[in-house]
């Protein structure tokens, strides 16, 4: 491999930085670790020795890159970062699917997608434009959970649906028809929960598509964080179809 370079999204690799995500990119996604990054203070940490180790038995080229290391994490206390390969996922048709219509903050997302592996929804659709879901503040804030997700992209919503046309759809708007304990009741077949950008949510038009659903919460608040609402409609979900795919 060349210079590493200070991420950007049009490279063909990533970073996962820290022990615990570059743990998780190595026994989930070994296929895609392309080298394993060590600071010189990383025999100091059992983890990051274990990792090493781990790495080595499967071929992973490990070395000492303090330079490269501040340069990704921005931060001197980092002792590890595995580099991998970016990757699209492939989707299970008959199994549920979460979709992000224009997700803008990596922290959200990062956190949508450690709570979807939480509630064992494992297909991710992303609808750009969007946050780049590679990008190394999104890998830690899922604490590598994408290694064990199929994350997909999408350029437009009308693309994500030509592909999966007879699913049934589960918009979340401020404004749905039905609430969320009622919605659950509806699940007729494979489905998707369809979530909106943090600033403006769902554009109306979605209000038509499948069952608008509403988070019901008090009126002292004007709406709720995405990631809070994908986490309470994904478990939501999650608890109706316990048994089937969890």
């Amino acid at each position: 491999m060349a210079r590493l370079e200070a991420y950007d999204k049009s490279l063909d690799y990533s970073y996962a930085p820290g022990i615990f995500p570059a743990t998780e990119c190595l026994e989930h996604a070994p296929e895609r670790c392309l080298r394993l990054l060590l600071s010189s203070a990383s025999e100091e940490s059992e983890g990051a020795r274990r990792l090493r180790d781990r790495a080595q038995a499967l071929g992973v080229r490990a070395e000492i890159a303090d330079r490269a290391l501040s340069r990704i994490s921005k931060k001197d206390n980092c002792f590890a970062a595995m580099v991998y390969e970016k990757r699209e996922g492939v989707f299970d048709p008959e199994a549920p699917h979460v979709v992000l219509h224009h997700p803008s903050d990596s922290g959200n997302l990062g956190t949508i997608l450690r709570t979807a592996l939480g509630f064992g929804l494992t297909n991710i659709a992303i609808i750009r434009p969007a946050v780049d879901s590679d990008d190394p503040r999104v890998t830690r804030a899922s604490m590598g959970a994408a290694f064990s997700l199929n994350v997909r992209h999408f350029d437009s919503f009308e693309a994500y649906r030509a592909e999966f046309a007879d699913r049934q759809l589960f918009p979340f708007m401020l404004t749905g028809a039905v609430p969320l304990e009622e919605a659950v009741r509806r699940v007729s077949g494979p489905f998707s929960l369809v979530l909106g950008n943090e600033a403006s949510g769902l554009p109306d038009e979605f209000a038509q598509m499948g069952v608008s659903t509403r988070i019901v919460h008090s009126g002292r608040i004007d709406s709720l964080n995405l990631a809070v609402a994908a986490g309470i409609g994904m478990h939501a979900f999650a608890s109706r179809q316990k048994g089937e795919w969890i």
